[in-house]
Protein backbone atom coordinates (compact mmCIF):
# COMPACT_ATOMS: atom_id res chain seq x y z
CA UNK A 1 0.00 0.00 0.00
CA UNK A 2 3.21 2.64 0.64
CA UNK A 3 3.41 2.67 -3.31
CA UNK A 4 -0.18 3.16 -3.87
CA UNK A 5 -1.33 6.50 -2.06
CA UNK A 6 -5.10 5.84 -3.00
CA UNK A 7 -5.38 2.40 -1.93
CA UNK A 8 -7.11 -0.06 -3.71
CA UNK A 9 -11.08 0.05 -3.13
CA UNK A 10 -12.02 3.44 -4.49
CA UNK A 11 -15.92 4.45 -4.32
CA UNK A 12 -17.17 7.19 -6.94
CA UNK A 13 -19.62 8.37 -4.51
CA UNK A 14 -23.12 9.33 -5.48
CA UNK A 15 -23.84 13.47 -4.72
CA UNK A 16 -26.85 13.78 -3.22
CA UNK A 17 -29.93 15.91 -3.86
CA UNK A 18 -33.04 17.02 -1.33
CA UNK A 19 -36.41 16.83 -2.49
CA UNK A 20 -36.00 19.89 -4.62
CA UNK A 21 -33.22 18.43 -6.76
CA UNK A 22 -30.83 20.72 -4.89
CA UNK A 23 -27.59 19.74 -3.44
CA UNK A 24 -27.73 17.90 -0.06
CA UNK A 25 -24.25 18.86 1.82
CA UNK A 26 -25.19 17.56 5.01
CA UNK A 27 -26.22 14.05 3.43
CA UNK A 28 -23.27 14.09 1.22
CA UNK A 29 -21.35 14.37 4.73
CA UNK A 30 -23.08 11.62 6.15
CA UNK A 31 -22.61 9.16 3.36
CA UNK A 32 -19.09 10.18 3.16
CA UNK A 33 -18.84 8.84 6.26
CA UNK A 34 -20.60 5.95 5.75
CA UNK A 35 -18.29 4.63 2.89
CA UNK A 36 -15.32 5.68 4.86
CA UNK A 37 -16.53 3.07 7.58
CA UNK A 38 -17.42 1.07 4.77
CA UNK A 39 -14.00 0.27 3.90
CA UNK A 40 -12.98 2.52 1.13
CA UNK A 41 -9.38 3.73 0.67
CA UNK A 42 -9.76 6.74 -1.06
CA UNK A 43 -13.27 8.18 -2.45
CA UNK A 44 -13.83 10.31 -5.94
CA UNK A 45 -15.99 13.29 -5.71
CA UNK A 46 -18.38 14.16 -8.03
CA UNK A 47 -17.62 11.82 -10.78
CA UNK A 48 -19.79 10.16 -13.84
CA UNK A 49 -21.48 8.11 -10.44
CA UNK A 50 -21.85 12.14 -9.28
CA UNK A 51 -23.80 12.68 -11.90
CA UNK A 52 -20.94 15.83 -12.62
CA UNK A 53 -22.65 16.75 -15.87
CA UNK A 54 -25.49 18.64 -13.99
CA UNK A 55 -23.58 19.87 -10.95
CA UNK A 56 -22.10 23.09 -11.71
CA UNK A 57 -18.94 24.91 -10.35
CA UNK A 58 -20.40 26.65 -6.96
CA UNK A 59 -21.92 23.06 -5.99
CA UNK A 60 -18.58 21.29 -7.34
CA UNK A 61 -16.85 23.62 -4.71
CA UNK A 62 -19.44 23.10 -1.73
CA UNK A 63 -19.78 19.66 -2.29
CA UNK A 64 -15.94 19.08 -2.32
CA UNK A 65 -15.60 21.25 0.98
CA UNK A 66 -18.33 19.36 2.44
CA UNK A 67 -16.94 16.08 1.75
CA UNK A 68 -13.06 17.15 2.78
CA UNK A 69 -14.87 17.92 6.26
CA UNK A 70 -16.68 14.79 6.51
CA UNK A 71 -13.88 12.73 5.84
CA UNK A 72 -11.29 14.64 7.88
CA UNK A 73 -8.07 13.03 6.86
CA UNK A 74 -9.01 10.08 7.19
CA UNK A 75 -9.26 8.78 3.40
CA UNK A 76 -7.71 10.27 0.17
CA UNK A 77 -10.59 12.86 -1.23
CA UNK A 78 -9.78 13.00 -5.03
CA UNK A 79 -11.87 15.48 -6.68
CA UNK A 80 -13.03 15.18 -10.44
CA UNK A 81 -12.30 18.10 -11.87
CA UNK A 82 -12.29 17.04 -15.71
CA UNK A 83 -14.34 18.73 -18.53
CA UNK A 84 -13.96 19.15 -22.30
CA UNK A 85 -12.11 22.59 -22.56
CA UNK A 86 -8.91 22.57 -21.28
CA UNK A 87 -8.36 25.85 -20.24
CA UNK A 88 -11.66 25.48 -18.05
CA UNK A 89 -10.50 21.86 -16.47
CA UNK A 90 -7.19 23.92 -15.52
CA UNK A 91 -8.78 27.23 -13.78
CA UNK A 92 -10.88 25.25 -12.23
CA UNK A 93 -8.30 22.52 -11.04
CA UNK A 94 -6.38 25.22 -9.95
CA UNK A 95 -9.34 26.13 -7.39
CA UNK A 96 -10.11 23.12 -6.46
CA UNK A 97 -6.73 22.58 -5.47
CA UNK A 98 -6.94 25.19 -2.48
CA UNK A 99 -9.62 23.61 -0.74
CA UNK A 100 -7.09 20.69 0.88
CA UNK A 101 -8.35 17.75 -2.06
CA UNK A 102 -5.55 15.15 -2.23
CA UNK A 103 -6.20 14.89 -6.34
CA UNK A 104 -7.72 15.03 -9.51
CA UNK A 105 -9.67 12.49 -11.77
CA UNK A 106 -9.47 14.11 -15.26
CA UNK A 107 -11.81 12.45 -18.01
CA UNK A 108 -10.70 12.09 -21.73
CA UNK A 109 -12.34 15.14 -22.92
CA UNK A 110 -16.10 14.14 -24.53
CA UNK A 111 -17.69 15.34 -27.49
CA UNK A 112 -15.03 16.93 -28.62
CA UNK A 113 -13.43 13.94 -29.97
CA UNK A 114 -9.90 14.99 -29.97
CA UNK A 115 -7.32 13.30 -31.83
CA UNK A 116 -4.59 10.99 -29.88
CA UNK A 117 -2.45 14.21 -29.98
CA UNK A 118 -5.05 16.63 -28.85
CA UNK A 119 -5.30 13.91 -25.62
CA UNK A 120 -2.16 14.30 -24.69
CA UNK A 121 -2.06 17.92 -25.20
CA UNK A 122 -4.94 18.21 -22.71
CA UNK A 123 -3.33 16.04 -20.18
CA UNK A 124 -0.13 17.65 -20.50
CA UNK A 125 -1.75 21.06 -20.44
CA UNK A 126 -3.33 19.78 -16.72
CA UNK A 127 -0.38 18.25 -15.31
CA UNK A 128 1.96 21.00 -15.39
CA UNK A 129 -0.36 23.37 -14.42
CA UNK A 130 -1.25 21.76 -11.32
CA UNK A 131 0.76 20.26 -8.44
CA UNK A 132 -1.86 16.93 -7.22
CA UNK A 133 -1.91 13.59 -8.72
CA UNK A 134 -4.05 13.05 -11.51
CA UNK A 135 -6.07 10.33 -12.24
CA UNK A 136 -7.00 9.92 -15.85
CA UNK A 137 -10.37 8.54 -17.13
CA UNK A 138 -10.60 6.51 -20.28
CA UNK A 139 -14.02 5.93 -20.88
CA UNK A 140 -14.88 5.44 -24.70
CA UNK A 141 -18.58 4.57 -24.05
CA UNK A 142 -19.16 8.45 -22.64
CA UNK A 143 -16.22 10.03 -24.43
CA UNK A 144 -16.60 8.46 -28.26
CA UNK A 145 -13.15 8.21 -28.50
CA UNK A 146 -10.83 5.89 -26.77
CA UNK A 147 -7.59 7.02 -25.46
CA UNK A 148 -4.77 4.60 -26.60
CA UNK A 149 -2.36 2.72 -24.53
CA UNK A 150 0.74 4.51 -25.65
CA UNK A 151 -0.75 8.04 -25.48
CA UNK A 152 -1.40 7.25 -21.71
CA UNK A 153 2.22 5.69 -21.47
CA UNK A 154 3.25 8.81 -22.82
CA UNK A 155 1.91 10.99 -20.27
CA UNK A 156 2.84 8.62 -17.54
CA UNK A 157 6.54 8.60 -18.59
CA UNK A 158 6.79 12.60 -19.38
CA UNK A 159 4.92 13.67 -15.76
CA UNK A 160 5.28 12.57 -12.47
CA UNK A 161 2.19 13.71 -11.06
CA UNK A 162 0.09 11.64 -13.83
CA UNK A 163 0.13 8.62 -11.46
CA UNK A 164 -2.55 6.23 -12.74
CA UNK A 165 -5.47 5.33 -15.14
CA UNK A 166 -9.46 4.72 -14.58
CA UNK A 167 -9.84 2.05 -17.45
CA UNK A 168 -13.35 1.58 -18.65
CA UNK A 169 -12.59 0.72 -22.28
CA UNK A 170 -13.17 -2.82 -21.85
CA UNK A 171 -9.68 -3.69 -24.01
CA UNK A 172 -8.12 -6.29 -21.79
CA UNK A 173 -5.25 -5.82 -24.43
CA UNK A 174 -5.09 -1.87 -23.88
CA UNK A 175 -5.10 -3.21 -20.29
CA UNK A 176 -1.88 -5.11 -20.58
CA UNK A 177 -0.17 -2.51 -22.43
CA UNK A 178 -0.33 -0.35 -20.46
CA UNK A 179 0.64 -2.60 -17.35
CA UNK A 180 3.69 -4.46 -19.28
CA UNK A 181 5.47 -0.83 -19.60
CA UNK A 182 4.04 1.32 -17.00
CA UNK A 183 6.56 3.51 -15.30
CA UNK A 184 6.95 2.88 -11.75
CA UNK A 185 4.39 4.33 -10.26
CA UNK A 186 1.69 4.70 -12.34
CA UNK A 187 -0.71 2.39 -12.00
CA UNK A 188 -4.59 0.49 -13.43
CA UNK A 189 -7.76 1.14 -11.74
CA UNK A 190 -10.60 -1.07 -13.23
CA UNK A 191 -13.52 1.45 -14.20
CA UNK A 192 -15.86 -1.36 -14.37
CA UNK A 193 -16.95 -3.30 -11.14
CA UNK A 194 -17.44 -6.15 -13.11
CA UNK A 195 -13.95 -5.72 -14.94
CA UNK A 196 -11.75 -5.60 -11.56
CA UNK A 197 -11.27 -9.27 -11.80
CA UNK A 198 -9.69 -9.36 -15.35
CA UNK A 199 -7.71 -6.07 -14.93
CA UNK A 200 -6.43 -7.00 -11.71
CA UNK A 201 -5.35 -10.61 -13.45
CA UNK A 202 -3.45 -8.12 -16.28
CA UNK A 203 -1.91 -6.10 -13.41
CA UNK A 204 -4.00 -3.58 -12.71
CA UNK A 205 -4.17 -2.90 -8.77
CA UNK A 206 -8.08 -2.01 -7.67
CA UNK A 207 -10.95 -0.26 -8.60
CA UNK A 208 -12.73 2.51 -8.80
CA UNK A 209 -16.34 1.59 -7.93
CA UNK A 210 -19.97 2.01 -8.65
CA UNK A 211 -21.23 -0.41 -6.48
CA UNK A 212 -18.84 0.83 -3.21
CA UNK A 213 -22.06 2.95 -3.08
CA UNK A 214 -23.91 -0.03 -1.60
CA UNK A 215 -21.78 -2.72 -0.92
CA UNK A 216 -18.06 -1.12 -0.04
CA UNK A 217 -17.43 -4.34 2.35
CA UNK A 218 -18.48 -7.02 -0.90
CA UNK A 219 -16.50 -5.26 -3.22
CA UNK A 220 -12.83 -4.65 -1.04
CA UNK A 221 -13.43 -8.69 -0.55
CA UNK A 222 -12.93 -9.13 -3.68
CA UNK A 223 -10.02 -6.77 -4.85
CA UNK A 224 -7.83 -7.85 -1.73
CA UNK A 225 -8.44 -11.04 -2.33
CA UNK A 226 -7.14 -10.72 -5.92
CA UNK A 227 -4.32 -8.30 -4.58
CA UNK A 228 -3.59 -11.36 -2.25
CA UNK A 229 -3.42 -13.80 -5.27
CA UNK A 230 -5.97 -15.96 -3.87
CA UNK A 231 -7.82 -15.90 -6.71
CA UNK A 232 -10.25 -18.67 -6.51
CA UNK A 233 -11.70 -17.10 -3.62
CA UNK A 234 -11.99 -13.86 -5.63
CA UNK A 235 -13.30 -15.65 -7.99
CA UNK A 236 -16.06 -16.74 -5.91
CA UNK A 237 -16.72 -13.86 -3.93
CA UNK A 238 -16.58 -11.84 -7.41
CA UNK A 239 -19.20 -14.14 -9.27
CA UNK A 240 -21.81 -14.27 -5.90
CA UNK A 241 -22.15 -10.59 -6.07
CA UNK A 242 -21.77 -10.43 -10.26
CA UNK A 243 -25.89 -10.01 -10.50
CA UNK A 244 -25.61 -6.93 -9.04
CA UNK A 245 -22.71 -5.18 -10.57
CA UNK A 246 -24.21 -5.75 -13.93
CA UNK A 247 -27.98 -5.14 -12.32
CA UNK A 248 -27.07 -1.44 -11.03
CA UNK A 249 -26.21 -0.62 -15.12
CA UNK A 250 -29.57 -2.05 -16.54
CA UNK A 251 -30.27 1.97 -17.54
CA UNK A 252 -28.33 4.84 -16.85
CA UNK A 253 -26.00 5.61 -13.68
CA UNK A 254 -26.34 6.30 -11.38
CA UNK A 255 -30.07 5.92 -11.33
CA UNK A 256 -29.91 2.36 -10.23
CA UNK A 257 -27.18 3.45 -7.53
CA UNK A 258 -29.16 5.99 -5.59
CA UNK A 259 -32.38 3.62 -5.85
CA UNK A 260 -30.43 0.35 -4.32
CA UNK A 261 -29.17 3.26 -1.51
CA UNK A 262 -32.63 4.02 -0.93
CA UNK A 263 -33.57 0.13 -0.82
CA UNK A 264 -30.93 -0.49 1.94
CA UNK A 265 -32.47 2.26 3.83
CA UNK A 266 -29.92 5.57 3.19
CA UNK A 267 -31.90 7.77 0.47
CA UNK A 268 -29.98 10.34 -1.23
CA UNK A 269 -32.74 11.62 -3.28
CA UNK A 270 -33.09 11.18 -6.93
CA UNK A 271 -31.14 12.10 -10.35
CA UNK A 272 -31.11 15.22 -12.09
CA UNK A 273 -32.78 15.65 -15.68
CA UNK A 274 -31.98 14.73 -18.02
CA UNK A 275 -31.75 11.34 -15.96
CA UNK A 276 -35.13 10.03 -14.38
CA UNK A 277 -35.10 7.91 -11.40
CA UNK A 278 -36.04 4.35 -11.52
CA UNK A 279 -39.27 2.85 -12.18
CA UNK A 280 -41.50 0.79 -10.01
CA UNK A 281 -40.16 -2.29 -12.20
CA UNK A 282 -36.86 -0.83 -12.19
CA UNK A 283 -37.16 -1.10 -8.37
CA UNK A 284 -38.96 -3.89 -7.77
CA UNK A 285 -36.11 -6.04 -10.35
CA UNK A 286 -33.37 -4.41 -8.25
CA UNK A 287 -34.60 -5.59 -5.20
CA UNK A 288 -34.99 -8.60 -6.15
CA UNK A 289 -31.35 -8.89 -7.16
CA UNK A 290 -30.12 -7.23 -4.01
CA UNK A 291 -31.62 -9.86 -2.30
CA UNK A 292 -30.30 -12.41 -4.30
CA UNK A 293 -26.70 -11.04 -3.37
CA UNK A 294 -27.73 -11.06 0.02
CA UNK A 295 -27.12 -6.61 0.14
CA UNK A 296 -30.63 -6.77 1.29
Amino acid sequence: MENLPFGRMITAMVTPFDANRELDAKRAQELADRLVKGGNDALIINGTTGESPTVFYPQKMELFQAVLEAVDGRVPVIANVGDNCTADTIDFALSVQELGVDGFMCVVPYYNKPPQEGMYQHFASIAAAVELPIILYNIPGRCVVNMEAQTTLRLARDFDNIVAVKEASGRMDQVEAITAEAPEGFVVYSGDDSATLPIMERGGVGVISTIGNVAPDRMREIVYLAAEGKWDEARRAHDALLPLMEGLFATSNPILVKEALSLVGFPVGGVRLPLVDATAEQSACLEAIMKEVGVL
